[in-house]
């Protein structure tokens, strides 16, 4: 098999073709796109090829033939026919504030009057763009094609900024509108993003978009599917466990067909090692802040439940964890279901690389600042060999010396440290940071287990409870007394019972018992 160049950071459709990348056919997609609608949305996170599909369309409607040869596409569209395009892309820079959005308004204008050669008579923002949809639809006598990548990126920039950020909000839906009035002119039109603002805020101006976000037949527009994986890269499979790939780095769902971040899936064939690709080129300090600021249980992120209204409510005022977590990629459409006549989502990491990259980011933001990354690895390294040797004294000197080094003015100063499940999110974070198979409250027969863990073809159960200064052994003795080993016994492995008492007033961990259960 002959290995291609792979296409890190290239969103040029032309490039990829021309100069002998490898690329994952979407062109299917974009087919029936155009016989389905005019006007389509679509977000996905950062990095997942928005750029790339949005330039893919707007060579296929300038009728670039040559590009599309061998693929899905090429004997069903009529090339015959070539549609003027404008093109707007906010990626590029930071917009800091109305003035210097502005600014770039007119820049991006300024480009699309190069490569249509029109000259706009209007000065204003929206009155030139337009002018320019309906002078190139009278110049070539053939409809427009809008294409409009990162529509958000500038309110996104300010999002920890509120004022700012309306105020940019507010300009952008002026521009936007001009679409829909526009409406003679165009043929079709398609924004891209990572967010899906409501339409009241942003799209009130242009509210016959189909939102294609959370389609199950456009799932996949955007990704490399399994077979992808197998097919268009199989000469770098080479020397890769397929297993290790699939669990890393696949999972991303939008009711669909489950897709990989292509960003991760090229690194890894790059650098031939599992690595947070994608996580590490940016995790947003305001995500953290925020979840701390609402006192967010760390495990509960990856079991939430929301219906369609709230998964794409986000708005400058208003951001749930929820729609922020699942537009933001760190937390995908595990299942849906109808409930009631309404349908229901309950959300989880998509992969190890999410589960793990979030809880070490989290364990390090919730450690007060004594955490630094190498600390991190160093301490996980030890939970893993205390584990692999059933060293459960060790273990809680470990948890023990962390929350002793934790400053008294941070617990001071940050709400999360005064509720109960701070303590044990911290605890199941260092789990999770080593990517181990968890259970959160694991129900049985006799109740509902706090933490299963199954690691080494053995199972640890925990139990958290928080005490006001002394110990009193309760934790433990629940594990025993409600028979929670019973769930486990029949898969004739080891069981440990660990019972963990946090006490709030000492800041620490006070209880540490453990039992064996005999597995037969």
């Amino acid at each position: 098999m002959t290995r291609k160049k792979l296409p890190i950071g290239i969103q040029t459709f032309a490039e990829i073709r021309n100069e002998d990348y490898y690329y994952a056919d979407k062109t299917s997609f974009c087919l029936k796109l155009t016989q389905e609608g005019k006007y389509f949305f679509l977000s996905r996170p950062r990095r997942f090829g928005k750029s790339l599909l949005i330039d893919t369309i707007g060579e296929l409607f300038a009728g670039n033939e040559p590009l599309f040869q061998g693929l899905f596409i090429h004997d069903k569209w009529n090339w015959a026919v070539k549609y003027p395009v404008i093109r707007l892309s906010f990626g590029g820079g930071v917009m800091r504030n109305r003035a210097e959005l502005d600014d770039k308004i007119q820049e991006v204008l300024s480009n699309v009057q190069k490569d249509l050669g029109i000259e706009c008579l209007q000065h204003s923002e929206r009155a030139c763009f337009a002018e320019l949809i309906r002078v190139a639809n009278e110049k070539t006598e053939q409809r427009v094609v809008i294409l409009i990548d990162e529509y958000d990126k500038p309110i996104l920039d300010n999002i920890t900024n509120p004022e700012i950020a309306r105020e940019i909000r507010d300009g952008l839906r002026n521009l936007y509108s001009v679409i829909k009035d526009s409406d003679a002119h165009v043929k079709f039109a398609m924004l891209t993003g990572v967010s899906k603002f409501s339409k009241v805020s942003l799209f009130s101006g242009l509210n016959n978009l189909r939102d294609i976000t959370i389609d199950a037949e456009y799932s996949a527009i955007c990704g490399y599917t399994d077979e992808d994986i197998d097919t268009v890269f199989a000469p770098e499979l080479d020397g890769l466990d397929r297993e290790s790939i699939r669990r890393w780095y696949n999972g991303y769902n939008w009711t669909g067909q489950s897709v990989y971040n292509p960003f991760d899936a090229l690194l890894l064939f790059q650098g031939r090692q599992f690595k947070a690709h994608w996580f590490e080129t940016g995790t947003p300090t305001f995500l953290i802040d925020l979840l701390t600021q609402r006192e967010t249980w760390l495990p509960e992120l990856g079991k939430l439940e929301t219906d369609a209204d709230l998964l794409s409510s986000f708005d400058v005022d208003e951001i749930s964890t929820e729609a922020l977590m699942f537009q933001a990629g760190y937390l995908t459409i595990a299942k849906s279901e109808i409930s009631f006549g309404e349908i229901r989502y309950q959300l989880g990491y998509p992969n190890t690389e999410v589960y793990q990259s979030l809880s070490n980011v989290l364990l390090k933001s919730w450690g007060g600042g004594v955490l630094n990354s190498q600390k991190i690895i160093r301490q996980k390294r030890s939970l893993g060999d205390f584990l692999i040797q059933n060293d459960f004294a060790a273990m809680e000197a470990l948890f023990t010396a962390f929350f002793a080094s934790i400053p008294h003015d941070w617990y001071r100063n940050n709400p999360i440290a005064q509720y109960e499940g701070y303590y044990a999110s911290v605890f199941y974070s260092y789990f999770a940071a080593l990517g181990l198979d968890i259970i959160l409250e694991d129900t049985t027969n006799y109740g509902r287990i706090d933490m299963t863990v199954k690691f080494n073809e053995q199972i640890y159960l925990f139990e958290f409870k928080v005490v006001e200064f002394i110990p009193n052994g309760k934790a433990l003795q629940q594990l025993i007394d409600k028979n929670y080993a019973t769930k486990y016994q029949a898969l004739n492995q080891p069981i440990h019972l660990i019972g963990v008492e946090f006490s709030k007033e000492s800041r620490s961990v006070v209880g540490f018992e453990y039992q064996d259960v005999s597995c037969h």
